[in-house]
């Protein structure tokens, strides 16, 4: 390596400090089982009093969690033979598998194609780890397993149950048994003993459980987790928990680029290795991800413009980063405490352009035919952003597209309705209301639940007659025995139609 180019790395880091993007940084390069450089760059703490940042300080590593303990876990169960990557989550959680969750398996979870929507709602205030996993068996997924990229915290809080039922040891302790202890990260792990306070980087001011960071009783989060789902869990959890230090994590790239084994200690066998760190394919999306790691999706912005694609890594949150090259056999750290003071910073763009910076130092590229066939790779835009998402129309339900059609599929039919009060178009008039002032449209009944077709009684209601439209209403129940000779059949929020003529010629 051309160790001269990675004198251009403190510049960027102090630039991005003085634009508050960050208080500080530590960052680290190595090849193979070389540490070829690392600096400490700003401060760690600049409230209440400033501290200068060092090389041994202790980060929340936020979402590196995912892949340096919970990740390295479940693949060593998996070794072991205790789990499959086929396994169905529910045969391991029971109960997991309602609404619609049977088929979602463990290798969905760690590549986040389970269908689960990102985190649990913050505003329900809830506490403890199994409170978090009843309402992960509560969830209704937001797209069917397989089918798309939808990066989920609740993906790997299951997994770091899953770690706990199988092995019989919480997630944090079977990690130090089997994983920090053994490769000597004497810094790494859940829950930090107070010891390591001083060295320790805070992040922002918060409550206890508060998401977002607001209200009275704040206090600076140092040693506590920032994550606010795992700091209802008690700090532990399969997403985020996890503090460490450049020179811990540096051990762990350099263990996963020497196919799982580091200085004689064996934590990974090499195909298992190889096994998470290789493209995971089926879902058409394009997002390419391992088990658990980032290969060339929207998020991995931290590989920069020049690492191949062969590559993998993760990010964090709080401002955290690994990128790891077999094929150069080049490593990456780089540890922020990005939400300090305010919450408010961002190293997106800086941590590009510290991997590229670490990229353009290597002298002893590989072959032609390596580079012509690993070099690409998602474009990022400009400073490495993140595309944007692409702008899409607005969702219509199948009474806002009835209601565009003019109603033409009803025109001269008697119709019957059956809905309640959340059957309403994007602009909030009911079905009912609609469907009644349409043009050539009779609608002759309602059908409605036992809270009455408005919504309006807490209590069961018989049938009746609809003050506004003065069409008699029957209860739901006594909707079974209405046979209507065709059915349209189109979504209007929570109501559906039924068009009882004779002459109806066919469902639309």
């Amino acid at each position: 390596m051309d160790l001269t180019r990675l004198d251009a790395i403190p510049p960027l880091v102090e630039q991005a400090i003085a634009d508050k993007k960050l208080p500080g940084a530590v960052v680290l390069v190595g090849r193979g089982d070389r540490i070829v450089y690392q600096k400490a760059i700003g401060r760690r703490a600049v409230a209440p009093v400033p501290e200068a940042m060092t090389l041994d300080t202790v980060f929340d590593l936020a979402s590196l969690t995912k892949v340096v303990a919970t990740t390295t876990s479940v693949m060593k169960l998996v070794e072991d033979g205790r789990i499959r990557l086929a396994d169905r989550v529910s045969d391991h959680i029971p109960g997991f598998e309602r609404h619609n969750k049977t088929n979602i398996t463990i290798r969905q979870l760690m590549v986040h194609t389970s269908g689960l929507r990102p985190d649990l709602d913050s505003a329900n205030p809830w506490t403890g780890d199994d409170t978090a996993i009843q309402l992960a068996m509560a969830e209704i997924p937001t797209a069917p397993p397989g089918e798309r990229f939808i990066y989920s915290d609740i993906n790997y809080f299951l997994l770091g149950d899953i770690v706990r039922r199988v092995s019989g040891l919480r997630l944090d302790e079977f990690a130090r048994r089997h994983v920090f202890e053994p490769l000597g990260m004497k810094d790494t792990g859940f829950l930090p003993p107070e010891a390591l306070r001083p060295r320790i980087a805070p992040t922002e001011p918060c409550t206890d459980f508060g998401w977002p960071c607001d209200g009275p009783d704040m206090k600076m989060m140092r040693g506590v987790v920032h994550d606010w789902t795992a700091r209802r869990m008690g700090g532990v959890a399969g997403h985020a928990g996890l503090f460490s230090t450049a020179a811990d994590l540096a051990v762990f790239c350099q263990m996963l680029l020497n196919g799982g084994s580091y200085k004689g200690t064996r934590i990974l066998s090499p195909l298992t290795v190889a096994k998470m760190t290789t493209p995971v394919s089926g879902t058409g999306d394009p997002n390419v991800r391992g088990l658990g790691w980032d290969i060339d999706s929207t998020y991995s912005s931290n590989r920069g413009e020049l690492l191949p694609v062969g590559s993998f890594g993760h990010t964090g949150f709080t401002g955290t980063s690994l990128w790891i090259d077999p094929v150069t056999q080049t490593f990456v750290v780089f540890l922020s405490n990005r939400v300090h003071p305010d919450g408010k910073g961002d190293v997106t763009p800086l941590r590009a352009r510290v991997a590229t910076v670490a990229a353009s130092a290597i002298t002893d590229a590989p072959s032609e035919a390596v580079r012509s066939r690993l070099m690409t790779g998602r474009d990022f835009g400009p400073a490495g952003a993140a595309p944007a998402r692409v702008p899409r129309l607005p969702v219509q339900t199948g009474l806002d597209v009835l209601r565009a059609q003019g109603f033409a599929p009803l025109k001269g039919k008697r119709v019957g309705l059956v809905t309640n009060h959340t059957g309403r178009a994007r602009d909030g008039a009911t079905a009912i209301d609609l469907i009644f002032a349409a043009a050539d449209v009779k609608l002759v009944a309602l059908f409605s639940p036992e809270h009455g077709i408005r919504g309006t009684l807490d209590q069961a209601v018989p049938s009746e007659v609809d003050e506004k439209t003065k069409l008699p209403t029957t209860r739901s129940t006594a909707t079974r025995a209405v046979r209507p000779r065709r059915c349209w059949k189109g979504s209007t929020s929570s109501s559906s139609i039924s068009r009882t003529s004779a002459r109806a010629s066919g469902p639309t």
